[in-house]
């Protein structure tokens, strides 16, 4: 948020600093020297609280970021073997933790919650591992997984990880195509998922997508041999149509609306698998760069990328960056929104929590049901002291009044953190004040897919914040400010947030095409790893991330590619063009608007554009669905063809001062476009 900067600065709460690891910028300033000067000093330090089966036999840190030296590489720790799953569990029940809760899962309705112990959560995992070693998965196959926010999610990440499975994790939210894509795109043989799930009063059946995402991947040449179904919804006596049957099963929170479809023998019910499995499975070993996972996130050039995390490092920096930027401390009840569909929910629900035995809630809902207090219902229910969500659910809940925030006990609030999107100071100042009511730290993180863990964020005892700033890098990480021809901006200035040296957590890189990671990251600015994000650096060193340069928009914590949304849009009979920019949004913060060239013969109708929005959801997903579609019977381009989509952004916002269109082939198009604007916009 550049143009909109807060003058106030706001000390670290008290309460937090008294406890925290890091009590003055003085001694941040100290740890983050050495961080980046002498990196194997300062994560072999860290290193040294994890087991490891054997030590480093190559370099301890080895890399290129420069395209121009030969090909982009980075490796932590090289030769170590560990077993991320051992860290996370078995490590705590070793130390007599076993006891201790991993998780609080609270359901989509307000009678239906669970927990689960470490202990528990070992011998589950156990058990899953079995099951897909009985299916013969072994270390480097792929295993999808399509679920809910239940614990089955955590155990079925975690399973991977012990044999050194590499899970590629589908958001429940996507639609068949995406999920037939990512299903293709990683080669997987085993798809994880379940029945369906609630999500507040609507209903997902997961089963079906998964159905007709497994037959477009046998369509295009691609088989999932097994389909492993969590049962969630069903209850004990329905009967399942087509092939196959069911034996009767006790009903946790049974649906009657749900029908789903049998395909023995690829279709496999979890509960029965798991049944006669052996709790005991030893961990496998792994080297400190072998793969772990991969997530797919949106491309500029529409087609999803593969971003690929490894062992070691990933242990090292999701673990270090919650511990210290929620200073997280073992009496804390930790709760981050995100579903684990995302990378937040890979690093802050699942490994860095667990890595560090902390004690956690896990939420299947939505904030706004059964009412828009729920979030702080579930604070007060489980004591909740370190929180995190998006601005964009801020905002929505800013909108439904403080009511439903004061009427529920929050003193058990220390850190009150943000995800996913800059946050503007209008909605950091309501955190700060309301939910926090005034004694809380607000901790804004920065972060991608791509970086594993935050890269820019305050920590909670020693950071003076600003509402709307990132403020500091973390340990490790040295932001740059880089201008279009790539030379530092010294002080005070804006440009391309990138960063010159590779931290424990950062990608490796794309599952399958090491050229798309050269090319998309370190191409433009030799030397440097680009985020595609803008930012800039105040008078007093605080960065502010404005938001995306490149193709891309954030849309409700989303990063959605705008050529994605492009193909989905032409691929209707009706449409020759699209074009499709950001727009600001009140509480997403950002939405899509898009303009459409309609074939000869097709009329701008209401119909037509409700067919828009559903293709783009079909496509995608419901969350890319478009908030503004206009019709455009031309585009706004240059001379050699290129569509001035700087322009097209002037002309979504209604701001006549569209600059320089000396290049552009036909002038005439932009007050027609102004024109055809609708009238919300």
């Amino acid at each position: 948020m550049a143009e909109n900067h807060h003058s106030n600065i706001f000390p670290p709460a008290e309460s937090v600093k008294n406890e925290a690891y890091v009590k003055s910028m003085e001694q941040y300033s100290e740890m983050y020297q050495k961080s980046i000067s002498d990196p194997e000093g300062f994560w072999s330090k860290i290193a040294e609280q994890f087991y490891w089966e054997s030590g480093t036999t190559g370099k301890f840190l080895d890399y290129n970021f420069d395209v121009r030296n030969g090909p982009i590489y980075i490796k932590w720790m090289e030769g170590a073997k560990t077993n991320l799953c051992y860290n996370a569990v078995d490590r705590h029940v070793a130390n007599n933790l076993g006891d201790r809760v991993a998780f609080y899962w609270e359901g989509n309705s307000l009678d239906d919650d669970g927990q689960i112990t470490f202990n528990e959560l070992k011998e589950r995992v156990c058990k899953f591992a079995n099951v897909l070693k009985s299916l013969g998965v072994v270390k480097g196959d792929r295993v999808a997984i399509y679920m809910p926010m239940i614990i089955d999610i955590t155990v079925a990440m975690l399973a991977c990880a012990r044999l050194g499975i590499i899970h590629s994790i589908v958001f429940g939210g996507f639609s068949v195509e995406s999920l037939s894509e990512r299903l293709i795109g990683a080669q997987c043989s085993v798809l994880v998922t379940a029945d369906g799930v609630w999500r507040g009063t609507k209903l997902l059946n997961l089963k079906d997508i998964v159905d007709n995402a497994v037959l477009k991947c046998e369509a295009a040449g691609h088989t999932v041999e097994h389909v492993i179904v969590c049962r969630h919804l069903l209850p004990s006596d329905e009967v399942v149509v087509g092939e196959g049957e069911e034996e009767p099963r006790p009903a946790v929170r049974p649906c009657r609306q749900l029908r789903i479809k049998w395909h023995a023998p690829r279709d496999k019910w979890w509960h029965e698998l798991v049944e006669g499995a052996s709790a005991e499975c030893p961990p496998v070993w792994l080297d400190a760069e072998d793969p772990l996972f991969m997530l797919y996130t949106s491309g500029s050039t529409g087609k999803p990328k593969g971003v690929l995390h490894t062992q070691a490092g990933y242990m090292l920096y999701s673990s270090t960056t919650f511990k210290y930027d929620f200073d997280y401390h073992p009496d804390d009840i930790f709760w981050c929104t995100a579903d684990v569909g995302w990378i937040t929910g890979h690093t802050y629900v699942t490994y860095g929590p667990l890595l560090n035995a902390a004690t956690s809630v896990m939420f299947e809902g939505v904030p706004t049901y059964p009412d828009p207090g729920r979030f702080w219902r579930i604070v007060e229910k489980y004591k909740v002291s370190k929180f995190y969500t998006a601005p964009t659910a801020i905002r929505s809940l800013m909108g439904f009044g403080d009511e439903h925030v004061v009427k529920y006990n929050r003193d058990s609030l220390k850190v009150i953190a943000t995800v996913g999107e800059p946050i503007n100071p209008e909605a950091w100042l309501w955190y700060y004040n309301v939910v926090g009511n005034k004694k809380c730290t607000v901790v804004d993180t920065f972060w991608q897919t791509e970086t594993g863990g935050h890269v820019i964020s305050p920590l909670p005892g020693a950071t003076p914040t600003k509402p709307g700033s990132a403020t500091f890098p973390f340990f490790g990480v040295v932001p740059v400010i880089l201008n279009e021809d790539g030379t530092e901006v010294q002080g005070d200035g804006e440009g391309y947030i990138v960063f010159k040296q590779p931290w424990p957590g950062i990608m490796r890189t794309v599952y399958g095409n090491q050229q798309r990671f050269e090319t998309t990251y370190f191409k433009k600015f030799p030397g440097y790893y680009t985020t595609g994000d803008g930012g800039r650096r105040d008078k007093d060193g605080y960065i502010w991330v404005t938001g995306r340069i490149d193709d891309m928009v954030n849309v409700s914590a989303h990063l959605l590619s705008t050529a994605e949304i492009e193909s989905a849009l032409v691929e209707h009979k009706a449409v020759t063009e699209a074009a499709v920019v950001s727009h600001p949004h009140r509480i997403k913060g950002e939405c899509t608007y898009c303009f459409v060239t309609l074939k000869q013969g097709f009329t701008f109708t209401a119909d037509l554009l409700h067919e828009l929005r559903a293709q783009v959801r079909t496509k995608i997903g419901p969350f890319a669905s478009p908030d503004f579609i206009q019709e455009a019977p031309g585009l706004p381009k240059t001379r050699s063809g290129k569509i001035m989509r700087r322009v097209l952004r002037k002309i979504a916002v209604g701001d006549k001062d569209i600059g320089d269109v000396s290049t552009m082939a036909d002038e005439t198009v932009v007050d027609k476009l102004f024109q055809l604007r609708p009238a919300d916009a």
